[in-house]
C-alpha cells in the first residue's frame, strides 16, 4: 500500500476509534456499522462524481471508486439522519442563545417574568423570537424544565444553566455530538484536501502534565469561551439580520478541550506545542 494510502487509513483509524466506542457503549453491533460505513461510501462517492459534472453516475463508476462489488453498489442507500433533530433548528437552543446574549448585556434578564404583564420583556417574549412566532412558549418552556436548565416559581422562569447542554435528552445529546463533530472534521479534511479557502482548525496540546492541572487548563478555557460566545452570538445575530432572503449559508464555530491519563506516554517526556492540519496559509 502507497504511503498516502497508509496515513490516510492511520488517520481514520484514529477518527474513527472513538465513534467504535460510542457504537459499543450503545450497543451498536458490527454488521450495522458495515451498513452504515457501505452507505456513507457509496452516498459521498456520488457526490463526488456530482462534482466532477456528472450527471447521474453508473454502477461501474460507483464500484471502482468505493472498491464495493456491483450487486453492494445496487442495493438501497438508507438516509439516517431523520432519526436525530438538526441541533441548529432547536427552538429551545436558539432561545437559550437568545437569553444568554440578553444577559451579558443586562445581568437581570437572567429571571423573566413568563407572560408579559407590567410592559417588560418576558419569556413569551423570548420565545416568540426563538421560535419566529410558530412554537408556543409554553412548549418551549417545557422543554427548559425537562432538561433542568431554568427554575419556574410565582409566575418567573430563571435560566440556571450557563450552556445548551442537554445531558438530560439523550437523542438531543446525540445530534449535538454529530453535527459538532461532523462540522469539525468537515473543516480539517476541507484545509488537508487543499480546498479553499482555508478553515481555522487549530488546537493547543501539552503532554506529561497532572490530571490536576488538565482540569484547571479546561476550567481557564470554560471561562475565556463564555466571552467569545457571547461575541459570536452578537456577530451571528447580526450576520443573520441582514442576510437576504433565501441565504442558505451557515457557520458554526466549536471549541474543546479534553485530558486523559495517557498509559502510552514515558513519564519524563514534557511536550508543548501548538499547530494545526494542516497550518494556516498566512
Amino acid at each position: 500500500m502507497e504511503k498516502t494510502l497508509v496515513w490516510t487509513v492511520a488517520a481514520c483509524a484514529r477518527v474513527m476509534r472513538p465513534v467504535v466506542r460510542l457504537a459499543l457503549a450503545m450497543g451498536v453491533k458490527y454488521p450495522q456499522l458495515e451498513e452504515l460505513l457501505r452507505d456513507l461510501m457509496l452516498d459521498e462517492a456520488r457526490r463526488a462524481w456530482l462534482k466532477r459534472g456528472t450527471r447521474k453516475p453508473n454502477i461501474s463508476q460507483l464500484s471502482v471508486t468505493t472498491g464495493l462489488n456491483r450487486k453492494a453498489v445496487t442495493a438501497k442507500v438508507r438516509d439516517l439522519d431523520g432519526a436525530l433533530p438538526r441541533s441548529d433548528a432547536s427552538p429551545t437552543a436558539r432561545a437559550f442563545t437568545t437569553w444568554l446574549q440578553m444577559i451579558s448585556h443586562d445581568a437581570g434578564h437572567r429571571r423573566l417574568p413568563i407572560v408579559a404583564g407590567g410592559g417588560g420583556f418576558s419569556f413569551e417574549d423570548l420565545a416568540r423570537l426563538a421560535g419566529r412566532g410558530n412554537v408556543h412558549h409554553r412548549s418551549i418552556l417545557e422543554d427548559f424544565l425537562r432538561l433542568n436548565m431554568v427554575r419556574e416559581d410565582e409566575g418567573h422562569v430563571e435560566l440556571v444553566a450557563e450552556g445548551f447542554v442537554p445531558s438530560e435528552d439523550l437523542q438531543t445529546m446525540l445530534a449535538f455530538l454529530g453535527d459538532n463533530v461532523r462540522d469539525h472534521l468537515l473543516a480539517a479534511v476541507h484545509n488537508t484536501l487543499g480546498a479553499e479557502p482555508r478553515m481555522l482548525e487549530r488546537a493547543v496540546f501539552a503532554s506529561g502534565v497532572t490530571r490536576e492541572d488538565g482540569e484547571l487548563i479546561e476550567a481557564f478555557t470554560r471561562t475565556r469561551w463564555q466571552a467569545l460566545h457571547h461575541e459570536l452570538t452578537r456577530e451571528m445575530s447580526r450576520a443573520v439580520l441582514k442576510a437576504p432572503g433565501g441565504s442558505k449559508g451557515r457557520v458554526r464555530v466549536g471549541i474543546y478541550t479534553y485530558f486523559e491519563d495517557d498509559p502510552g506516554l514515558p513519564a519524563a517526556v514534557r511536550n508543548l506545542a501548538s499547530g494545526s492540519s494542516p497550518p494556516e496559509t498566512k
